[in-house]
């Protein structure tokens, strides 16, 4: 089947899907006989799986597009909801009929980590130039025996997207502390507002919003948190995790996030921080770019804000990376890999962060920084933050301990307790 990029404009939409007819693509797969593929692997078109939010995400279409066009080859870029990607790549994978390329998260700690993946033998090792892009310390979430099984997209921050412009509706300023934190979020219940919108029925955003808390309450003064609890040394339950929770807890009850929250789905967080019916979300930090864009509200990137005595402290890191499909044949590798090389390229690299709202892979500069994350900057600069934690966690079903827990601690059907207890059980198992 010929490839191509999906050439119809990205719209904001309310709705976090992709059309109808981009589906069916996906059974344009790797290792097909009419995949484009000819003896000359520069000339060889491909596909690529990604996960989309809403239809505002289409930097890796732009990308794909632009070396389309430079390279002379045809691109399939095929987009799924994020709150369903995770599964249609592990059973394309496993159906043997996945794209050519995909999205992956680094480490061993999602169903499309990358190490997972590897070692059940569904990607390729990469060449030199991918494996001149991870960070320093990172070498072990992309590689095994010295091979490099994925190349990092950007350096993504994430934190609390904050809505200024419906700040300033509800007279509110993101706060500095916890404690101004919670009394935010009554006066934004004054104002027919919420302070935050949280996807609670999508165990990856609440997993991810838990993290993002850890950040200040766990990993700013444990920096080598993970390490101790593979050493058995610390547990969920007896550590800061416990607070991360507890915060939870507080601001559920305090009504910080949207009624029904513990059903919210990433159509409400599209719906609430993009319509200015909630204030933050905790989300990657480039959809603080793409909602800018797509609604015309000023937002920026947070940090969550820090309990007494403590200091502010956020997440960034190499959260995304391109895989490719280890059944794909010779000539669709090697030209996938050709695309790899050119995203490198410094040039490339600063035009995805700038398109994808995010920071570029060569690394942090205060000067090129994008205006949102202005409120985080020197945070970035200074190296007061943390990877995503669940990273280099040993398995899945410790952030899906997580996730799920944290649903269950908004419906009242789990206590704190509960949920260190599952997070530890599944670390050990």
């Amino acid at each position: 089947m010929p490839q191509h990029i999906a050439s119809r404009p990205m719209r904001w939409s309310l709705l976090a899907a992709p059309i109808a007819g981009v589906l069916i693509l996906a059974g344009c797969s790797a290792g097909t006989d009419d995949g484009g593929s000819t003896d000359d692997g520069a000339a060889t078109g491909f596909s690529i799986m990604v996960a989309a939010a809403n239809d505002a995400d289409d930097y890796y279409a732009q990308l794909a597009a632009e070396y389309a066009e430079e390279a002379g080859i045809e691109i399939e870029v095929i987009p799924y909801p994020s709150d369903a990607y995770n599964t249609q790549v592990t059973t394309q994978l496993q159906a043997g009929n996945a794209a050519d390329m995909m999205i992956l998260s680094p480490g061993t700690g999602q169903p499309i980590s990358v190490i997972t993946l590897a070692e059940a033998g569904f990607l390729e090792p990469l060449d030199e130039t991918s494996a001149s892009l991870l960070p320093v310390g990172s070498e072990v979430q992309y590689q095994i025996d010295g091979e490099t099984f994925a190349q990092p997209t950007a350096l993504t921050p994430v934190g609390m997207v904050f809505n200024v412009t419906a700040g300033a509706e509800a007279d509110i300023e993101y706060p500095e502390t916890y404690d101004d934190l919670l009394a935010a979020c009554t006066t934004a219940r004054d104002a027919g507002k919420t302070f935050t919108v949280l996807a609670g029925g999508v165990p990856f955003n609440t997993g991810l919003f838990s993290q993002l808390i850890s950040a200040t309450r766990v990993y700013a003064e444990t920096p080598d948190w993970n390490e101790q609890r593979a050493a058995g040394d610390v547990t969920f339950a007896d550590s800061g995790w416990r607070d991360v929770l507890d915060d939870i807890v507080e601001m559920n009850d305090a009504g910080c996030f949207q009624d029904g929250a513990a059903g919210g789905t990433f159509d409400s967080i599209t719906a609430g921080l993009g319509g200015g019916t909630s204030l933050t979300a905790a989300v990657p930090g480039s959809a603080a770019a793409s909602i800018s864009t797509a609604t015309g509200s000023e937002l920026n990137v947070q940090a969550f804000p820090p309990a007494d005595g403590q200091d502010a402290f956020t997440l960034t890191g190499a959260n995304y990376a391109w895989g490719i499909n280890a059944s794909s044949d010779d000539a669709v590798k090697a030209s996938a890999q050709g695309f790899l090389d050119w995203a490198a390229e410094p040039e490339n690299a600063q035009h995805f962060a700038e398109i994808s709202g995010a920071v570029p892979i060569t690394g942090i500069d205060a000067e090129t920084l994008l205006p949102s994350y202005a409120p985080i900057g020197e945070l970035l600069s200074s190296g007061s933050y943390t990877s995503i934690p669940n990273s280099s966690w040993p398995n899945p079903a410790v952030y899906d301990a997580l996730g799920a827990g944290v649903q269950g601690l908004l419906t009242g059907q789990k206590t704190v307790d509960q949920v260190l207890d599952e997070m530890d059980a599944a670390w050990d198992q």
